[in-house]
């Protein structure tokens, strides 16, 4: 039997032993689906507060239940460990490791780096590799391959397998998770593809195959390129609507109406989440070391970028209406997190709203029913989450709505009110126009 088939057979029979590399929003979920699977998963993150919690059968992702990670921890399917040497013993690993943007704008490889280099310490034979974090075009092939490969003296796609798979999570929803969303899969070589896609049919519903991992890393980026343009555009629309003294809002329900060739998508304060203001500029970067300017997503990220300096130009020109200044101004700025119902603030264009605000002399407070804290990671600024909303609502000369969280009362919060500016559209669906509000 060849090491391919011996694997393939491992796997296919559940006895193939998993690891997981970060425990982060995409580890622990694929962790839990592997092991409700049948898979025996090592979690291994060298957090050692998410350790603790998950030795105790806790779980610290929204989207994950403790009720879940109990179930395989006492069962004997699940563990958590910050120790890498586990890896000597594991047949299948997959990467779940952070990739954000530098403040220069090019690629952090600085995760997947540390990750690949304790893995490569305990390459052996009969392994199969797949990369879920998000990256440039190139990565799999030209950084994973030569460090795990080369440095082990083993043959890729003979001796071991190396494919990608582009993560797909959306944090907060139910219809679409782990186990039912398509994984895309694309090998090294061919062989790489067989093994990789025959671990992941093991625990996920739809494994689509392509040919190489290159074209599966780009169609990660395709997906979140095609977002983030569209909604730089809808974004561009709204401001040229304000302009015109027309209703976004009702333009775009408008357009909805028809059944074929329009997709919807809505404005806001900006681009939030790992994916959609990140992903793209990782193939706009790639692409300028082949001389060649990607254009769509330049504009796109200029207009998305730009947006919560819009929304505090039209809260300031809002109070300016009402015979105020914004420096000394009460602000309240409503949600934290960059999208509703979620405790996730990663790239949250709230945290510019907000550092904007305070630049201009505003005296900015916020609320968050799932985000208690904030801290902006650049200038350096902390804020605590209001107690009493309502009266922090009361106090405000003006709020803004950056997140539409599902549990605000939007008809007690425009009574109460001075004057509210709706960068989400939220209070549309309480009333459509109201001398309170102003929307974006």
């Amino acid at each position: 039997m060849t090491v391919k088939e011996n694997l393939i057979k491992k796997l296919k029979d559940k006895s193939a032993k998993v690891a997981i590399l970060g425990l982060g929003y995409v580890g622990l979920p694929l962790a839990v689906v592997f092991g409700e699977a049948g898979f025996h998963v090592t979690g291994v993150d060298p957090d050692k507060r998410k350790i603790d919690l998950l030795a105790k059968g806790k779980s610290y992702i929204p989207d994950v239940k403790t009720e879940a990670v109990e179930k395989l921890v006492k069962g004997g399917k699940f563990s958590a460990t910050t120790d890498f040497s586990v890896l000597k013993d594991m047949d299948a690993v997959s990467i779940c490791v952070p990739t954000p943007l530098r403040q220069t704008g090019d690629p952090d490889m600085s995760f997947i780096i540390s990750a690949m280099d304790e893995l490569a310490k305990y390459m052996h034979q009969g392994m199969v590799v797949v990369l879920e974090s998000t990256t440039y075009p190139g990565t799999t092939r030209e950084l994973l391959l030569p460090k795990l490969g080369a440095e082990n003296s083993l043959t890729v796609g003979e001796d071991w397998f190396l494919a990608f798979s582009p993560e797909r999570v959306d944090p907060g929803r139910e219809d679409f998770t782990t186990i039912n969303t398509p994984k895309v899969m694309g090998g090294i070589t061919d062989v790489c593809g067989e093994v990789a896609a025959a671990w992941y049919e093991g625990a996920i519903k739809i494994v689509h195959r392509v040919s190489t991992a290159e074209a599966a890393e780009m169609s990660k980026l395709l997906e979140n390129t095609f977002r983030m343009i569209n909604i730089g555009l809808v974004n561009e629309l709204a401001i040229m609507c304000e302009r015109l003294g027309v209703d976004v809002w009702e333009v775009i329900d408008a357009a909805a109406t028809k059944p074929f060739g329009f997709m919807k998508f809505t404005p806001g304060p900006g681009l939030g989440g790992h994916c959609i203001p990140i992903d793209p500029l990782y193939l706009s970067w790639k692409m300028k070391s082949f001389n060649y300017n990607a254009r769509f997503i330049e504009l796109a990220s200029e207009i998305n970028t730009n947006m919560p300096r819009y929304v505090v130009s039209r809260v300031m020109e809002g109070l300016n209406d009402r015979g105020k200044a914004l420096k000394g101004s009460k602000v309240l700025v409503l949600g934290a997190a960059y999208k509703p119902d979620i405790d996730d603030v990663r790239e949250s264009p709230s945290l510019d709203v907000i550092g904007l605000l305070r630049q201009k002399g505003a005296l900015v407070e916020y609320h968050d029913p799932y985000i208690p804290h904030i801290h902006h990671e650049y200038d350096g600024w902390k804020m605590d989450s209001v107690a009493d909303m309502m009266k922090a609502v009361r106090e405000a000369d003006a709020v803004v709505i950056v997140t539409d969280h599902k549990v605000y009362d939007y008809a007690a919060i425009i009574e109460n009110a001075k004057f509210i500016f709706d960068s989400r559209n939220a209070s549309g669906k309480v009333v459509r126009k109201h001398e309170k509000v102003e929307r974006l």
